[in-house]
């Protein structure tokens, strides 16, 4: 597992009150594969198997407002299509800022993410 660095992000929580929903929507979103640690809880794998980088938490709150998590995309349009076909609610349509581009979506418990693209 790698080092975790002082003052980054290590580890992110979604709410997820229909546990195999969540996890469906991020496997087809994403390519995101999970352990379950038995019914109340689901571990995220790290891209390339190397630890875990979050989880799935079927008694946490979803909804807007919360903290707001930013993923990183290699190619931002195929991104969006992914979490579009996967059922995945575009709240911002994608967006140029200084440094990139991104969109805002919802997930189908009301989890709240963005993506962006470097540009």
């Amino acid at each position: 597992m790698a080092d975790p660095r002082h003052h980054t992000f290590d580890y992110v929580e979604l709410a997820a009150p229909d546990m195999a929903a969540a996890k469906q929507f991020y496997a087809d979103a994403f390519g995101w594969s999970f352990t379950d640690y038995g019914p109340d809880y689901t571990g995220i794998h790290r891209p390339g198997g190397d630890g875990e980088m979050g989880g799935l938490n079927p008694a946490r709150a979803a909804g807007p407002g919360l903290p707001l998590v930013v993923l990183y995309s290699d190619d931002l349009d195929a991104t969006y299509a992914a979490v579009s076909a996967a059922g995945g609610r575009i709240d911002e349509e994608p967006f140029d800022f200084p440094g990139g581009r991104r969109f805002h979506f919802s997930d189908q418990a009301g989890n709240m993410l963005a993506v962006w693209q470097q540009g």
